[in-house]
């Protein structure tokens, strides 16, 4: 293979970049071509290099960039089927949202700085899938996080874009620290920064500190792939454009973390301890997010607190030692989150809300919008695990890797023993992810019906609805909200570049997980392990999402019925101010997750507390440290140095009366003075 093609891959999208943020401005008809161009040519590039690597392939090719006096840093392309899978996603996904935000960023003056961030974010991110080496992978991986704080901050003008920017590079980087401490005591222990080198001398056994290294890592894992305790920041970073949550939740920054413990996985299964680390972590977040995507009111924070719980499936088939099952869920996922986050930008400009409350009231909007309703209902359908599509074979895949580590036979596939992986780890993932599985089904069902076949929106036809019917849409206002500037109209229709890109994502997330069928498809180009679904796990995991479905269709039928018939709903704050246009009389919104929580719907709906507990753990006592710090600085250390120099000029002002200019005073003074000296000796 001649490598000018995967060198290539990483630097079309970073030279895109670097042209758009030159010439955009000046000639803004020339960003459009200038963002989408390079990427595609990526993409189509990226595919090429899979096709020429094959299956079963490995290439390794490194220049050394600079001497160290110790483990060397290198200029390394590493391929195999992880990489070419990983890169087509990336490609693929980054390509769609390249198209899809030059019509929904048509009129933000901004365009051409967001498109050259969205091309260096795909760079960074094929950087980092690419690298061989942990150095540069690493310069990939901090380039994705001042990306995502500029991109999430692109509607700087509002106080969530910028808070939410903020605190999502403040956490990340909480995580990229001892990340970093991990990567340096993992290059010295293996006397190279190479991934090649490293994974033998893990193999040979030659790592003095495994466990330290490894939850070292899993720090950083936990900080960019979002994970239980560093999750908060995801959330809150949808007040970003939602084309960029796409890129993010999709084939970007959520997935590098799970991509490099994929990588690296030799180095976790010689500690059993991080193992079960990383299944806890894992179950918590599974679980925690679960409850409170069934919460919320923002499309786009439904849609968030979903990509953490699926983050947590891809950690536990990592935790259960089988990292084909998350890779495998990780590329299903990128497809059909990718679809969730385009359709509901396309959702998002009909209605001109991000709340779902609000969008169950607006007549006809499904139909509306009926490429972004059916992809939606694909997705979802996908999201829930149900057959054929992707979301189901992967999502069996996980469960039953778990399955087998819980049974002591976990699939490695080669990678290390079956007893590396404790089968506590196995268990906790296997209980979690099924009644995360249940969970997710629910979720999804819920967001489908409020959003789209609520009595309150359905009964006026698409036709009876006045053009400016949304503008004035509200959310629950308890409910955390993320909005962003919209200036579509909602009379018009969205362009096609808004619609193709979902039906082009819907291909993947229909039909992906077939390939997971066959051993000489997938299998054959990731480890050569099964990726089939054992017969128990598929009816469990099929039966628990459909109880799922169940679950929140009669609490949406038993919701809707009380709307029906005028009676009250179980909470006064599930009231919700009519738009502008329908009736004075306000409409109690069907929501079926007050009944499935119960008592959990008000602490799941803000995070259980979460960003409450840092503020009081963290953030207070570093203020008040702050203040003292002020206090000190500005009372006591500022006073000294006042006192000094108000000493200095009192000094000066005695001495200068002295000074008089008269010749007989001078000689008085040093008279007085002589004759108090011979005093002084005298006696």
């Amino acid at each position: 293979m001649n490598l000018a093609l995967p060198a290539l891959v990483p630097a079309l999208p970073a030279l895109g970049a670097a042209a758009t943020l030159a010439v955009g401005r000046r000639s803004p008809g020339l960003a459009r071509p200038l963002a989408i161009v390079p990427v595609a040519v990526s993409a189509v590039l990226a595919l090429v290099v899979a096709i020429q690597l094959g299956t079963g392939q490995v290439l390794d090719a490194a220049t050394r960039l600079t001497p160290t006096g110790g483990p060397e840093i290198s200029l390394a392309i590493h391929l195999d089927g992880y990489s070419s899978l990983i890169s087509v996603l990336v490609g693929l996904v980054a390509t769609c949202v390249q198209v899809y935000s030059t019509a929904y960023l048509k009129d933000d003056p901004r365009y051409p700085s967001y498109a050259a961030l969205v091309s260096l974010f795909t760079a960074a991110m094929f950087l980092v899938v690419y690298s061989g080496d942990l150095i540069v992978l690493l310069v990939g991986w901090e380039v994705m996080g001042i990306c995502s704080y500029f991109l999430i901050g692109h509607h700087w003008e509002t106080e969530d874009a910028r808070s939410a920017s903020l605190k999502a590079f403040l956490v990340t980087k909480l995580g990229d620290v001892p990340f970093l401490f991990g990567i340096f005591l993992l290059g010295a222990d293996a006397g190279s920064f190479r991934i090649e080198d490293v994974l033998r001398a893990a193999g040979d056994g030659q790592l003095g500190h495994p466990t330290l290294i490894a939850l070292l890592l899993l720090a950083g894992v936990a900080g960019k792939s979002a994970q239980f305790p560093l999750h908060t920041w995801l959330p809150d970073a949808m007040a970003g454009p939602t084309p960029v949550s796409a890129l993010i939740h999709a084939a970007t920054m959520v997935a590098a973390g799970i991509y490099l413990v994929a990588r690296l996985l030799p180095v976790l299964l010689l500690s059993g301890a991080a193992l079960v680390v990383l299944a806890v972590m894992a179950a918590v977040t599974m679980i925690g997010s679960a409850l409170c995507a069934l919460a919320q009111d923002d499309l786009k924070r439904v849609l968030a607190y979903s990509t953490v719980g699926q983050l947590g499936y891809m950690a536990g088939a990592l935790a259960s030692g089988d990292r084909e099952a998350s890779v495998f869920h990780l590329v299903s996922h990128g497809a059909f989150k990718a679809l969730l986050f385009l359709a509901a930008g396309v959702v998002i400009h009909a209605a001109h809300t991000n709340s779902i409350s609000a969008m169950s009231r607006i007549p006809g909007l499904r139909k509306r919008v009926p490429d972004a309703y059916w992809t939606m209902a694909i997705a979802l359908v996908a999201l829930i695990g149900l057959p054929p599509f992707s979301g189901f074979f992967s999502k069996e895949a996980v469960l039953t890797a778990a399955e087998h580590a819980a049974n002591g036979e976990a699939l490695t596939n080669g990678l290390g023993p079956a007893s590396a992986v404790p089968q506590a780890a196995g268990w906790i993932v296997l209980i979690s992810a099924g009644l995360t599985a249940l969970l997710t089904a629910a979720y999804a069902a819920r967001l489908f019906l409020v959003a789209f076949h609520s009595p309150a929106g359905a009964a006026v036809p698409a036709a009876a609805a006045a053009p400016g019917l949304s503008a004035a849409a509200d959310h629950e206002p308890d409910a955390p909200y993320s909005p962003e500037p919209d200036e579509a109209d909602p009379a018009v229709a969205e362009p096609p570049a808004m619609r193709w890109p979902l039906w082009v994502l819907a291909v993947p997330t229909m039909g992906f997980g077939i390939a997971g069928l066959r051993s000489d498809w997938l299998p054959a180009l990731l480890d050569g392990g099964s990726l089939k679904p054992s017969a128990v796990t598929a009816v469990t995991g099929t039966g628990l999402a459909v109880v799922g479905v169940l679950l929140a269709y009669g609490a949406w039928r038993s919701a809707t019925a009380r709307v029906t018939d005028g009676l009250p709903a179980p909470a006064e704050h599930g009231r919700v101010p009519e738009q502008a246009g329908a009736p004075a009389a306000e409409v109690i919104v069907a929501d079926p997750g007050r009944a499935l929580l119960g008592p959990l719907f008000g602490p799941a709906r803000h995070g259980f507390g979460v960003d409450r507990l840092y503020s009081a753990l963290f953030v207070r006592p570093v203020e008040a440290a702050a203040r003292l710090v002020r206090f000190l600085d500005r009372e006591v250390v500022e006073t000294y140095v006042r006192g000094s120099g108000a000493g200095a000029d009192l000094l000066g002002r005695a001495v200068r009366l002295a000074q008089t200019g008269n010749a007989q005073t001078y000689l008085s003074a040093l008279l007085a003075g002589v004759v108090l000296l011979v005093v002084l000796v005298a006696v």
